[in-house]
């Protein structure tokens, strides 16, 4: 009996010695393929957080600036953070606060830098959106309305869809451009929530253009029968 078992025991050896070195080096390729990119992914996640927690420091830095008003400053943390922590919502959020803080104390150079950088480098669409909406509005202020048209003919976020058509139209129409801006102004309404107060502020817009946006609806709804 004993021999038997022995010799059951020897053939299942030698099957298994013959598995490994048929498959052995596989196995071991593949087991070091997974956990490397275990090890990987939790190296990698461990540097998202170092890096996180080292934005939100330099973060920290551009808030106190703006508190203080020191637009030096302000400008030499925005910038380091641009340059190490391009991809950090903390930087995205840094460049929207440093902008307002820029154009309120004067420096309408250094708001349009920040929000083109925001605009430009933002991983989140809605910063980008954001970014790009208020440049727009430095740029009107400037009277370079072909760049704030180029700025307004991005993509933007379904939600910001609307407002962006709206600024459009305010752009147009500063150029002269009624029946453009008529027509913009018209999509920013039939984007808008029927119960939502800007809605109401661009009817009021539609209307000086003599355009009844609710009527033109309400015809259109009807399949324009009298």
């Amino acid at each position: 009996m004993a021999k038997h078992l022995d010799l059951e025991e020897q053939e299942q050896l030698d099957q298994l010695k013959h598995f490994w070195k048929q498959y052995g080096d596989l196995i071991t390729w593949a087991l070091i393929a997974i956990f490397g990119t275990f090890a990987a992914w939790n190296g990698y996640q461990y540097w998202q957080r170092s890096q996180a927690a080292k934005a939100s420091v330099m973060f920290d830095l551009v808030e106190r600036a703006v508190v203080e008003k020191d637009n030096e400053k302000l400008s030499r943390a925005l910038a380091d953070m641009q340059k190490s922590y391009a991809k950090s919502t903390y930087t995205q959020q840094a460049g929207l606060i440093a902008a307002k803080a820029f154009q309120e104390g004067g420096k309408a150079d250094a708001s349009t830098a920040a929000l083109t950088w925001v605009a430009d480098n933002a991983s989140d669409a809605g910063y980008k959106a954001v970014a790009r909406l208020r440049l727009v509005g430095l740029l009107v202020e400037a009277k370079a309305y072909d760049e704030a048209l180029k700025q307004l003919d991005s993509s933007f976020p379904k939600e910001f869809a609307a407002l962006a058509a709206d600024r459009k139209g305010d752009v147009l129409l500063l150029q002269g451009k009624r029946d453009e801006a008529r027509a913009s102004f018209t999509t920013a309404f039939a984007a808008l929530d029927e119960t939502s107060e800007y809605r109401r502020l661009v009817e009021v817009k539609l209307n000086s253009l003599g355009v009844n946006p609710r009527a033109t609806i309400a015809e259109a709804g009807s399949g324009g029968k009298s």
